[in-house]
C-alpha cells in the first residue's frame, strides 16, 4: 500500500511539473502574427532577432526564454516574436514589402537590417511600441536577471519619463534565485 502511495505522488508531481512547464512557456508568434493580433488587442513587440548558426541565440533560448519569470511577462505584456534574420519569407510591415536578397552565405533579410539599423549583432532584440513603430534594438546576450528590467522598462513605458539607469536603481526583480 505504501509503495502505491508513494508512485502516486511521485506521479503527481510529474503531472504538476509538467503542467507548469507547459504554463510557463514562452508564446512566441510569427512576425505577421504579432501584428495582426495588435490590430485588435494592443501591446509592445518583442522581436528575438536570431540566425540558426548563433550559438549565444540557442543559448538565450535555453536559459534566458526557458526563465519561468521572463516567460510570463513576455506572455502577459508583449507579443513575442522569433525571427530569423536570414528567412528567405517575404515580410510586408509599414507599407513596404522586405524580402532577402541573398546570393551569399548568411545574406541577413531586409528586415532584419531595418530592425537592427544596419548592426547585424546575434542575438538582438527589437522593440516596438503598440503602433508597431520601433522603439530601439538592443544587442547581445543576456542572462533572465538582466532582460528582466529592459523588459518591465518598455512594458511600463518607463522610457517616457527616466533613463534607463534611473529605472534599473528601483526596479525590483521577480526572479526568484536559489
Amino acid at each position: 500500500m505504501k509503495k502505491l502511495v508513494v508512485v502516486m505522488i511521485v506521479a503527481s508531481i510529474g503531472l504538476l511539473k509538467t503542467s507548469f512547464a507547459q504554463e510557463e512557456a514562452v508564446k512566441w508568434y510569427s512576425f505577421e502574427e504579432a501584428l495582426e493580433l495588435n490590430k485588435t488587442d494592443h501591446r509592445k513587440i518583442f522581436i528575438d532577432v536570431y540566425t540558426g548558426w548563433c550559438g549565444w541565440c540557442k543559448k538565450m533560448d535555453a536559459g534566458t526564454f526557458a526563465n519561468p519569470a521572463i516567460a510570463k511577462i513576455l506572455n502577459e505584456e508583449y507579443y513575442a516574436v522569433k525571427f530569423d534574420a536570414e528567412t528567405n519569407d517575404t515580410i510586408n510591415y509599414g507599407g513596404k514589402q522586405f524580402i532577402n536578397e541573398g546570393g551569399r552565405s548568411r545574406s541577413p533579410h531586409q528586415l532584419a537590417v531595418a530592425l537592427l539599423k544596419g548592426k547585424m549583432s546575434y542575438p538582438s532584440v527589437a522593440y516596438l511600441n503598440e503602433q508597431n513603430q520601433l522603439l530601439t534594438s538592443v544587442p547581445g546576450y543576456y542572462t533572465p536577471d538582466r532582460l528582466e528590467p529592459i523588459l518591465m522598462f518598455f512594458a511600463e513605458d518607463a522610457f517616457n519619463s527616466q533613463s534607463f539607469e534611473d529605472y534599473q536603481k528601483s526596479f525590483k526583480s521577480g526572479i526568484k534565485t536559489n
